[in-house]
């Protein structure tokens, strides 16, 4: 898969997301309850009810692209607004992605030792 790269939005939609939506109405849900333009080339990044799964929706001028991560352990760090967006820079997304507290940088879940 082609990343965005460059200078590119970043827009979490806050709140809990149906993970069972696909591209369509993801798209539908960045016009309606966020108010922007799904094909504007911003990133925008969904998390489902238990946190530990994430969507991640964006236009690359040729199609909709739609990429999934799900946490093994852990959750992704997500802010406490009920509706909305708030917007992040590239390494904040960097390590949302990871499962970095991005507000404060600390691992969410923390390996186990081996041996």
């Amino acid at each position: 898969m082609i990343w965005p790269s460059g200078e590119v939005r970043i827009w979490l939609a806050c709140g809990v997301t149906d993970m069972r939506r696909g591209i369509n109405s993801l798209a539908l849900q960045v016009q309606t309850t966020l108010g922007r333009d799904p094909h504007d080339g911003s990133i925008y990044i969904f998390r489902g009810r238990k946190g530990d799964t994430i969507k991640v929706l964006f236009w690359d001028r040729q199609g909709m692209c739609l990429a999934m991560k799900r946490l093994e352990s852990g959750k992704f760090v997500w802010p406490q607004a009920k509706d909305g967006s708030v917007s992040l820079t590239t390494g904040q997304m960097a390590m949302l992605v990871e499962a970095i507290d991005w507000r404060a940088t600390a691992w969410t879940a923390r390996p186990q030792v081996v041996g």
